[in-house]
């Protein structure tokens, strides 16, 4: 039919058999592998030869009541997935549609009658690990619930006994398929937050708190206790804040999570901050950059010493951006060092130290000996105090190239920040290179943003002309889970510290002066910046309201 259809050659029929002889496997998937047709010809192919339709699972939304019709162990043997239920229908999606000893035995499981449909292996299996292990968490919780099968005292003394009945099998499904989901669920942070009667699992999901699920209380302490395992804290303080860390593995990437642990008068709160452990490794090309802003970016990275400031609020995407720089600095020929608290990923040929302020290992002290390491290039995971950004602007005159970040709201104001720590104006003019401040805002969803006419005090707002009056606003689909978004993206203000900026901040200029003289040279603020995302349809105008309040 291909070869009919002019989509492949006589050639590449015979090459891609000459593999399957030789490899085995589906003649369809390897001729995807091979590029020689696209998945969505395929299986248009596919529906034709075999009068069955195909289903993309990541479009529809699947009935939980399908998920519980058939058991775990048939869909993983069988790789199907029942997806919805009508009458006495069960619509299912199946790696092999013509499978008759699968299609029998969840007949004969069902008692229903079952209307099937061919999908992607990787599609079905991914759906399976997604919603079986939340029935699966639900059903241990249920079970530890009722028999009681973990019990551990609250006193400040855990037994040996209690510390193995932590570990048993359905509290550790029930913490794995928390963190699993959360990280399937693309979420930056989970909460596990303890109430009266329950526990409130939340993920931050493009930076808004989504609702997942509640447990009865009774597994409050069994989940704690847990992750303090897991993460290597001490399971009998349950009075004092403690905070760790853990790696984990989901679907072939490494993940890192810090976790904070919170006495609260409900008992003790969990949050988990997920990292992937690539997410760090980006190219600045991908960070969000419009290519002007690249341009000033790269310049600034290009100075062999001063001073680089990253700037903005908490979860704002500053971390990625200064090892998104570092990594373009790094080399063989170059030392760099970082000071961190903590430190967020283990970056290849850089060496990195961790705050301990317990062992009276803090910025300024790390910062001392730093420079007794010959660096060229330091970072300062965050200027907090007068003594460490004093040591920083030392170092910076002194041939040492510094990078860190403050929280301001805007570019301008970081340089303000650190006259008023105690940093003398004239060392401030002399060892400022550039200032980088960003936001990050959530990208509308590629699958259903619908178009929106603007209206006149929006093209006001906007400065839109009338040649471009669509702009984009979110709807909500199975892909971005109804929200309307999916993922994030940075917005930025550069400003680089021009000869005629420097002499401002020797004169004493105020924060608005400064910014006044960098859009005079260039500098394109985080309002407009974030007015050319929402006109390119990237981003909506509801999103360009939360960041122009946020820096009003």
């Amino acid at each position: 039919m291909l070869i009919r259809n002019n989509i492949i050659t006589e050639n590449q029929l015979l090459q891609a058999l000459n593999i399957q002889k030789s490899q085995g496997g589906k003649l369809g998937k390897i001729l995807i592998d091979l590029g020689h047709v696209t998945p969505k010809c395929m299986y248009k192919m596919l529906e034709k030869q075999l009068g069955i339709k195909y289903i993309n699972l990541n479009d529809i939304e699947i009935d939980q009541l399908a998920i519980l019709k058939v058991n775990e162990k048939l869909v993983r043997k069988h790789k199907i997935l029942p997806f919805q239920i009508e009458n006495n229908y069960l619509h299912i999606a199946m790696v092999d549609p013509l499978d008759i000893y699968a299609i029998d035995d969840i007949n004969l499981f069902t008692g229903l009658k079952l209307v099937t449909y061919f999908s992607e292996e990787d599609s079905i299996v991914k759906n399976i690990d997604l919603h079986y292990s939340t029935q699966s968490a639900l059903k241990a919780a249920e079970q530890y619930k009722k028999d009681k099968e973990i019990e551990i005292e609250e006193n400040n003394h855990e037994s040996n006994h209690n510390k193995e009945l932590i570990k048993s099998t359905p509290i550790i499904k029930i913490v794995n398929t928390i963190i699993e989901q959360g990280i399937g669920s693309r979420a930056s942070d989970i909460h596990i937050e303890p109430y009266d009667k329950d526990i409130r699992i939340r993920y931050r999901i493009d930076g808004k708190l989504q609702q997942y699920v509640t447990y009865d209380k009774t597994l409050l302490s069994a989940i704690v206790a847990r992750i303090k395992i897991m993460s290597g804290l001490d399971i009998s303080e349950k009075r004092k804040p403690q905070d760790g860390r853990l790696g984990i593995k989901y679907d072939v990437k490494e993940y890192d999570l810090r976790i904070s642990i919170l006495p609260t008068v409900f008992g003790e709160k969990v949050v988990m901050r997920i990292t992937d452990k690539l997410g760090f490794n980006r190219k600045k090309e991908h960070l969000g950059f419009f290519q002007d802003d690249l341009e000033k970016f790269n310049n600034i990275l290009n100075n062999p010493y001063g001073i680089i400031l990253v700037t903005g609020p908490t979860g704002s995407g500053k971390s990625t951006t200064l090892y998104t720089a570092l990594n373009e600095l790094n080399n063989e020929d170059i030392n760099v060092v970082t000071v961190e608290d903590p430190v967020e990923a283990k970056l290849e040929g850089i060496n990195q130290v961790q705050v301990n302020t317990k062992i009276g290992v803090s910025f300024a002290s790390v910062l001392r000996s730093i420079l007794r390491q010959d660096p060229d290039i330091i970072m300062i995971g965050e200027i907090r105090d007068d003594e460490t950004a004093s040591i920083a602007v030392k170092a910076s005159i002194t041939g040492h190239l510094v990078v860190s970040t403050v929280h301001t709201n805007d570019a301008s104001s970081s340089i303000i920040r650190l006259a008023d720590m105690g940093v003398e104006r004239y060392l401030l003019a002399a060892s400022m290179v550039g200032v980088i401040a960003q936001r990050l805002v959530r990208k509308l969803c590629p699958y259903c943003k619908k178009p929106h006419t603007i209206d006149e005090q929006e093209k006001i707002i906007l400065k839109a002309d009338y040649n471009n009056s669509i702009i984009y606003e979110p709807q909500g689909c199975i892909k971005c889970g109804f929200t309307g978004y999916y993922g994030r993206i940075g917005v930025y203000e550069i400003m680089p510290v021009t000869n005629k900026i420097k002499m401002l901040i020797n004169e004493n200029a105020t924060s608005e002066e400064l910014k006044k003289q960098a859009i005079i040279e260039g500098m394109k603020s985080l309002k407009e910046n974030t007015i050319r995302l929402v006109l390119d349809g990237i981003t909506s105008y509801e999103e360009f309201v939360n960041i122009a309040s946020s820096i009003e």
